[in-house]
């Protein structure tokens, strides 16, 4: 039988939308902090009016109207908060964009959401005319990081383009109109990928969002104390992880989360640190190892930290260790997926159980199936699927994607392959499908052996994960090359170099292989596995 999480369903949460959410929250704790960042502490009535004057300009300044599409592409500053809660007050969809595409990426995202209006950062306009040109974008807001700190001088261009803080300027000049929507209206769509390696916008509802960060709040209950949490925010906002952790269930709460822009830059991240006596914290493998061997992390407070979480990929025992041992704090790994708004299961503070992704939140079903949709009995290994509030409606415009991810009885399959243990605990073990996972993202080797055959050296190419112990793992390419070339140091600089100019970083091959011949099936498909 499915494992439920039995607490009542009735009254999960008091908000009909997240337009009521913010605008409650915001008037709840008023002067109190909501988000710092670069030093500039930023209150919930600033963000209340901010988000307003967004909103309001939007309205009167735009052609955009409730349901329309709106992309954010920034990173972890205040300017992502103020635009994402302004575009819900005026009953747009987010979409949520990686700072870090390269142009093609862009260009599938935009014209797959049919996004009308981008906002970004100014150092982004350069490489903006292509897209204009070839999306339904008709308008871009851009903005510097530092621009609520002191604004910054923009850099000029031809298309249709607004600076962020003049458009608060002229929005606060009008009244935000009164904009009606219901928890069935779609809040975001949050890009995914599948089987085809193209990115899918799973359709996520205001409701959906509400019941997870309910469930999230009743499993994390004794570890929050309203309004006086200090949550720490590196993990990107444009990712469904931190976006429902600190944009929606820590900030209804009344926390003060510290955003964390480049957490790359690790002796900026730990002087940052220094500055708060933080309570919360959310990360990953390659975060947790990588702070937790720095001298200066190691001297850090930690006495007020009562809660960290761990999502995005599977926690090592090495992460959960190193962590614990020097912050003295257990990782509470969880699991979850954007197609579940995001979180299915997490592990109860003091409660831990490593190696496992906890119990399903309350009111969640999971089951585990076999390859006809049949449940395993306990212990066998399956594909995890799950029903309950947070779990989507379907991917954006695609109804043949979204029945092949649905069971005949409204389970949604996650592709994750995973036991189920006693109590209730759960715990992932393969995944069904060949997705990379590098630091907690995902990178779909059709996507990148696609851009591998627009080399004009590359016969035919595979591309697999292979262990890493730093990012859990790393891309690995195998290439057949056309008639007549041989491998070089200049041919191999060549190939990184084409996947530099069409896929983000974490995405490009770190290693190569040159073979004569592809494994393949009786019918010419080339079995990955083989290459394993």
């Amino acid at each position: 039988m499915p494992t439920l999480n039995t607490a009542p369903l009735i009254n999960v949460s008091p908000y009909s939308s997240l337009l009521h959410l913010i605008e409650e929250t915001c008037a709840r704790f008023n002067n109190k902090t909501a988000f710092s960042c670069f030093g500039l502490a930023v209150s919930f009535n600033d963000i209340e009016q901010y988000s307003r004057q967004f909103a309001a300009y939007l309205q009167q300044y735009t052609d955009l109207t409730i349901g329309d599409r709106i992309a954010i592409q920034l990173p972890n500053i205040t300017q992502f908060v103020i635009a994402a809660y302004g575009a819900i007050r005026a009953g747009l969809i987010l979409v949520n964009t990686n700072p870090l595409y390269t142009q093609r990426e862009m260009l599938h995202q935009f014209n797959d959401s049919g996004a009308k209006l981008l906002v970004t950062l100014s150092s982004h306009i350069p490489k903006l005319d292509y897209i204009i040109n070839n999306t339904a974008i008709d308008t871009v807001i851009t903005t510097h990081p530092f621009d609520l700190i002191s604004p910054q001088t923009q850099v000029q261009c031809d298309f249709n383009h607004f600076h962020f803080m003049d458009t608060l300027k002229v929005g606060e000049k009008h009244l935000l109109q009164p904009v009606s929507v219901s928890s069935n209206h779609l809040a975001a769509l949050q890009y995914t990928g599948g089987t085809t390696g193209l990115s899918k916008g799973a359709m996520l509802s205001h409701g959906n969002l509400i019941a997870n960060a309910a469930q999230l709040s009743d499993r994390l209950a004794s570890r929050i104390n309203e309004g006086k949490e200090i949550f720490i925010a590196p993990l990107p906002l444009y990712h469904i992880y931190a976006f429902m952790v600190n944009l929606i269930l820590y900030f209804e709460k009344g926390a003060c989360t510290v955003l964390i822009p480049d957490p790359k830059d690790t002796p900026n991240f730990i002087q940052t640190l220094k500055q708060y006596p933080f309570t919360g914290f959310a990360g990953l493998n390659t975060l947790f190892i990588g702070l937790c061997q720095q001298e200066h992390f190691q001297s850090l407070d930690f006495s007020q930290l009562k809660v960290t979480i761990s999502g995005g990929t599977a926690l090592t025992q090495f992460a959960a260790d190193i962590w614990y041992n020097t912050t003295g704090c257990a990782v509470c790994e969880g699991y979850g997926l954007s197609e579940t708004s995001p979180v299915i299961s997490l592990n109860t503070p003091g409660f831990e159980k490593l190696g496992t992704i906890g119990q399903p939140l309350m009111n969640t079903l999971v089951c585990i199936l076999d390859e006809n949709e049949n449940e395993v009995i306990q212990g066998q290994a399956g594909e995890l699927a799950v029903s309950g509030p947070q779990v989507m409606s379907g991917y954006w415009q695609q109804k043949s994607e979204t029945k092949h991810v649905m069971t005949k009885s409204g389970f949604f399959k996650t592709g994750d392959i995973a036991i189920a243990l006693k109590d209730g605990f759960h715990q992932i073990i393969d995944r069904k499908k060949d997705v990379i996972i590098i630091s907690g993202f995902n990178v779909y080797p059709n996507e990148v052996e696609n851009v591998l055959s627009l080399h004009d050296a590359v016969l035919e190419s595979a591309v697999i994960g292979i262990s890493d112990e730093h990012s859990g793992e790393k891309v690995k390419a195998f290439i057949t090359l056309s008639a007549l070339i041989t491998p070089t140091a200049t041919l191999l600089s060549s190939l990184k170099q084409h996947c530099a100019n069409h896929l983000t970083p974490y995405k490009i091959p770190t290693l190569f292989e040159f073979v004569d011949s592809m494994p393949k099936s009786s019918v010419g498909k080339i079995l990955r596995r083989n290459l394993k």
